[in-house]
């Protein structure tokens, strides 16, 4: 032990000069060992060490396990929890008049693939900008442990016979819908979804990561495919990620060993991705179909980051709305003159 006091302890601070303590949240209820508790540290990392204001984040939910968890991280930020599979439109309508804030979306696979997937099909489809993480544990956890959508057949809960439904891949969704930035990840793989959260947090337009997070009350044996122990056997990795702020020089950062490519973010970061997967190309949709297709034929996860676009206009540009948020614009700006209206109402006249 220390012989400093506590008082005179160093805190760490980031590049705002913020400490780590202001982005937690409250002590977690869920079940001790929940994978969602593993990514709601990432989230408080990442955006720590993004150097995120906490202010000028919304934590956004639906209803679930995963839907709890804001809770638990970034307590100085505003939250909304949505009803039921809602968390989509109401972030449209947030982001549509207030750009300025990171919208940070916290999903589950029942919220998302059963009844939210109408609303989230739509948000993916304006390029919407937000970070959208899907908590994805093949279960319903909150309302004890029926299959969801995402369970692969074959796999079997601690209890019950084995899902004979097909499943619903959301990375795979995603990507046939033209989402600007598709990954998946683990919530035992700290590091790589530390990497790709922080990389989302700089990406303009919508940003999906499918974590998978076992459920260690229903879903967490061997015969599950989203156990810990099988993800842990059975996980093809692409690349390992690293993230570089824009402010931190390229020659700071270690290169990885191996080929590795450079992907340059809206606000000027990079993700440098370590290629494993030689063949793997990020660009390519149709690549990242197969990367999915193949895994899902060998019964194995594929994790990364699947698909990047950075040249697809979002939601703001597509609807040209003024660089500057709604909210703050004044009433001048906001209202039509007086001169609008009389040329709206001849035009009308005329036809």
């Amino acid at each position: 032990m220390s012989d400093a006091p506590r008082a005179n302890r160093v805190v760490k601070l980031n590049v705002i000069d913020q400490p780590l303590d202001a982005y937690k949240g409250g002590p977690s209820s869920l079940c001790p060992g929940c994978g969602h508790d593993q990514i709601s540290s990432v989230i408080i990392s990442a955006a720590w060490e993004n150097g995120v204001e906490p202010h000028t984040i919304a934590k956004m939910s639906g209803i679930g396990c995963s839907s709890k968890t804001p809770a638990y991280y970034l307590g100085q930020s505003h939250g909304f929890n949505t009803v039921h599979g809602r968390m989509p439109s109401v972030t449209t309508g947030a982001a549509a008049v207030n750009r300025d804030m990171l919208y940070l979306g916290v999903s589950g696979d029942g919220d998302s693939a059963s009844i939210g997937i109408g609303q989230l099909i739509h948000a993916i489809r304006r390029n919407l900008d937000m970070v959208y993480i899907v908590e994805n544990n093949g279960v319903y956890g909150l309302t004890k442990g029926q299959y969801s959508a995402t369970a692969e057949v074959g796999s079997k809960k601690k209890k019950g016979k084995a899902n004979e439904q097909s499943p619903i891949d959301l990375c795979a969704l995603a990507i046939n819908l033209g989402c600007t930035f598709v990954a998946r990840s683990f919530s035992g793989s700290k590091k790589q979804l530390n990497a790709l959260l922080k990389a989302a947090m700089s990406h303009r337009g919508f940003a999906l990561i499918d974590v998978i997070s076992p459920c260690v009350t229903f879903n967490n044996n061997d015969e599950s495919y989203r156990s810990y122990g099988y993800v842990k056997e059975n996980e093809v990795t692409l690349h390992m990620a690293d993230y570089i702020p824009q402010r931190l020089p390229m020659e700071e950062v270690e290169v990885p060993e191996g080929h590795y490519r450079d992907i340059t973010l809206h606000d000027g970061s990079v993700i440098r991705l370590e290629t494993i997967d030689a063949e793997h190309d990020p660009s390519d949709a149709v690549a990242a179909l197969a990367a999915l297709h193949n895994a899902a034929g060998d019964n194995h996860h594929v994790t990364g980051l699947l698909y990047f676009d950075a040249d697809t206009p979002h939601m703001h540009d597509n609807l040209g709305l003024p660089e500057q948020s709604l909210i703050d614009l004044p009433p001048e700006a906001l209202r039509p003159s007086e001169a609008a209206l009389e040329a709206v109402v001849a035009r009308f006249r005329g036809a």
